[in-house]
């Protein structure tokens, strides 16, 4: 059973409407008779259109954005199942353009969603140019918390990285995918990046809302998921930040550079300020590195290149030991980072593991630890094929607890694509990296980097 149904999914996920999938014909896959004899190629190419279609024919249909979750069981809490989420919005602008790269949509059909996307961003609710963490259908504010009713820096700073890209990807085309590049430009530039020092501190604020102003208190600084913000902030052409804010705000006066030693692994960074981990969980390696080249970044602080690998082979290396005797853990099934849980939504890492694998921390590695996240992407369609859906792996499971729930949320599916084409192409960090605005960025903070052209 476990090999015929993976053997079906492979050709429903091959078979999209007017595409030509690159790579992988779909007469290959359906002469394939068993899931082990599929290539590495054929399964970067299925889990890439699997997790693309969450983004494509998955989204939020008035804006053409992500939702913040899927659930294919149909059980959601409380709030609107069709919140828009502005975060794994960017993650699912850059997804769209795997699908293009890949084969499996056409460059017309992305230009006319990004349109679409561009044209409600344009219209929704924002706050001194930030957009907040959710958006009702409508184009207005749907609170994430009760006092978190206004602008989200961070989440932004994941939309803008996104816009960006595309920007990128578009900037020597027709008339028509110029007019969408000048678009995208206007809303970075809308975006008030100094505004959010609360009154000119030497530090972002995630947060502010009209409602409650600062009283979210939620100043950005350490090691975590945002260090993008500081620098599509200190990048800005009309909003900028000195470069003393990253300097004292996320740098913690060089406190930043505290670091451990873990698993045999120095952290490069202080893990620590936030919740008194040695290590963070593992989207911390993915979110801001999706068009931040880490390859041959440096700053006064840390090698990143250095400080993902570590982080990303710190949990391989968590699994290998399994202190705690985790049923399934090994060489090829590892990998904790925040998602869902038995307990519900959970930031999980090495000193705080409950057992539970989140596919996406594995799979969103693939840069960093192409061998070890290759072997996870096998076993998973290979072994484990009931925790695949129609959108790729579910979002977590736990072979200890015999757990798992068919669903899935944008933040760890929008990821998967977009680190694993960076693994075999670069695409995300050649476009995002040739921003001549994000170049002198970069500069400006100290940073030595690779200054990528966009040839279009």
């Amino acid at each position: 059973m476990r090999l015929f149904l993976i053997s079906v999914l492979l050709v429903v996920a091959f078979t999209v409407a007017g595409c030509n999938g690159q790579g992988t014909s779909k007469k290959a896959i359906a002469q394939n008779t068993s899931a082990k004899a599929y290539s590495d190629e054929d399964l970067l190419n299925l889990v890439q259109e699997q997790t693309f279609n969450y983004f494509w024919e998955g989204a939020e249909p008035i804006s053409g954005l992500a939702r913040e979750r899927i659930h294919l069981d149909n059980i959601y809490p409380s709030h609107d199942k069709d919140v828009i989420t502005i975060g794994g919005s960017g993650f699912g602008l850059m997804a769209i353009l795997v699908g293009v790269e890949r084969g499996f949509i056409n460059r017309e059909q992305a230009l006319l969603r990004y349109e679409k996307a561009v044209s409600f961003l344009e219209k929704a609710d924002r706050f001194h140019g930030a957009w907040p963490h959710w958006l009702q259908p409508s184009g207005k504010t749907a609170p994430f918390s009760p006092k978190d009713n206004g602008g989200d820096l961070v989440e932004t700073a994941f939309l803008i990285q996104g816009l960006l890209t595309v920007k990128a990807y578009f900037s020597n085309g027709n008339e028509q995918e110029q007019q969408l590049c000048e678009r995208i430009q206007k809303l970075w530039e809308e975006v008030e990046w100094d505004w959010y020092t609360k009154n000119g501190e030497k530090v972002l604020y995630w947060h502010w809302s009209p409602e409650y102003q600062w009283e979210m208190n939620f100043p950005v600084g350490g090691y975590n998921e945002a260090l993008i913000m500081y620098i599509l902030a200190a990048s800005s052409p009309t909003h900028p930040i000195e470069k003393n804010v990253y300097e004292k705000g996320w740098a913690k006066s060089g406190n930043i550079t505290k670091d451990t030693i873990y698993y045999g692994l120095e952290t490069e960074l202080d893990h620590y300020e936030h919740d008194s981990s040695p290590v963070g969980p593992l989207f911390w390696a993915h979110y801001s590195y999706l068009g931040l080249n880490p390859k041959g970044l440096t700053d006064a602080y840390a090698d990143y290149w250095k400080l993902n690998v570590n982080h990303a082979r710190i949990h391989y290396n968590h699994s290998l030991e399994n202190p705690k005797g985790f049923k399934g853990y090994g060489e090829e099934c590892w990998g904790l980072t925040s998602s869902y849980s038995p307990k519900g939504y959970a930031s999980h890492r090495p000193d705080r593991d409950i057992g539970v694998v989140s596919p996406t921390a594995a799979l969103s590695s693939m840069p960093y630890t192409p061998k070890e996240s290759m072997r996870f992407l096998r076993y998973m369609y290979t072994e484990q094929d009931s925790l695949v859906g129609k959108y790729g792996p579910y979002d977590a499971f736990s072979l200890d607890k015999k757990w798992y729930l068919p669903r899935y949320l944008a933040i760890d599916q929008g990821p998967i694509p977009v680190m694993i084409e960076n693994h075999r192409s670069g695409l995300f960090w050649k476009l995002f990296m040739s921003n001549q605005e994000v170049q002198k960025g970069l500069d400006k903070l100290g940073f030595q980097h690779s200054k990528t052209e966009n040839n279009g």
